[in-house]
């Protein structure tokens, strides 16, 4: 795309007749040649040419120094230099930013506000998709009970803020832990909503024994992927992170479980299915942990449909409806709901 004239000038500003500018990608124009940065000098060419008006560089006396000696030497003609400049001109002076070029900062009392937690939490309640609940419609196992007599909660998603929020989140790979910003985890969410009279026991990865002989009313296991951004996230296997798929056998093969995966993006459950009895994903939930307990125990109903095909195995990617080959695990669109607990 960064050398796509005919998209970039052709189609975006001259037949759309887009008034604002274009940028490219960090290293966007590097990645014209292969390997990156091979060719600087036709990078620049092509990637100005094609109508990038503001380049994000690492080097910018660099780019600096070849562009003005193609503009010199009539590689790149002046007149795609003043369309840029012309474009990024005028969308500042819209924004009045020659007027007032400082932030404003008159609602910054406003970050983190509660009201804007709530809304985020109403976001987690309502983007929840519940892909199974138990073996039969007949027989389901959420809502949950808030008063039971000992609950377990496992899986090392369970109590990790940072895994909640996923990449771009204050850091750009965002972290592990809880220490990146303050939020609610599942397991302090689950605590805050159930009888107190119930008692949790978290056990991050337990063994097998250590669940049968708890006696254990029924358990919560919260897996997933680690917190990545971009390329960091590229994944030929999409699976569980370790050691998720460990607790998921020790722990609904010896209790009632229900299964909530915090995930950007579909991953490998085929496996585990037949040993879980209600299965959650519950994407990135971020700081609002406690959406996901206000679902799981029956304050709310589930209504979160897949906004993408869940396939079954990665050797079927790409996988899109209309497909020959469509046969996914939990197809476009899927998702079961639930009514909320009365009383």
């Amino acid at each position: 795309m960064h050398a796509n004239r005919d998209l970039v000038t052709g189609f975006l500003k001259n037949k759309l007749k887009f008034r604002g500018f274009v940028i490219s990608d960090w290293l966007g124009i590097d990645k014209i040649t292969s390997p990156p940065h091979a060719n600087y000098s036709y990078s620049v060419e092509a990637g100005v040419g094609a109508g990038i008006d503001m380049i994000m560089v690492s080097n910018f006396t660099e780019f600096i120094d070849v562009l003005i000696y193609q503009v010199k030497h009539n590689i790149i003609p002046i007149s795609r230099i003043d369309d840029a400049v012309k474009r990024i001109l005028r969308v500042k002076v819209v924004m009045g930013f020659f007027e007032n070029p400082m932030a404003d900062y008159s609602l910054v009392n406003q970050l983190r506000s509660q009201e804007h937690r709530e809304l985020a939490r109403e976001a987690v309640r309502k983007t929840l998709v519940l892909l199974k609940n138990g073996e039969s419609a007949d027989k389901p196992l959420l809502p949950l009970p808030k008063k039971a007599t000992k609950i377990l909660v496992s899986g090392i998603h369970a109590d990790n803020l940072g895994y909640q929020c996923g990449g771009w989140t204050i850091t750009w790979q965002g972290l592990g832990g809880n220490d990146l910003t303050s939020g609610t985890t599942a397991l302090q969410a689950i605590k805050n909503t159930v009888d107190p009279t119930t008692r949790v026991v978290y056990s991050e990865n337990p063994d097998s024994d250590f669940v049968k002989s708890n006696k254990f009313s029924f358990a919560i296991v919260v897996v997933g992927e680690p917190s990545y951004a971009e390329t960091f996230g590229d994944s030929l296997n999409l699976t569980l992170s370790e050691p998720g798929p460990r607790a998921i056998y020790n722990v609904c093969g010896a209790v009632k479980c229900v299964v909530v995966v915090i995930s950007g993006r579909p991953v490998v459950m085929q496996p585990y299915l037949s040993s879980i009895n209600a299965l959650v994903v519950a994407w990135l939930p971020g700081t609002e942990g406690q959406g996901v307990a206000d679902v799981l125990f029956g304050d709310y109903g589930f209504t979160g449909k897949l906004a993408r095909t869940w396939f079954k195995t990665v050797d079927q990617l790409p996988m899109n409806v209309g497909d020959p080959h469509y046969d996914p695990l939990f197809p476009f669109g899927f998702g079961l709901t639930t009514k909320p607990t009365e009383g």
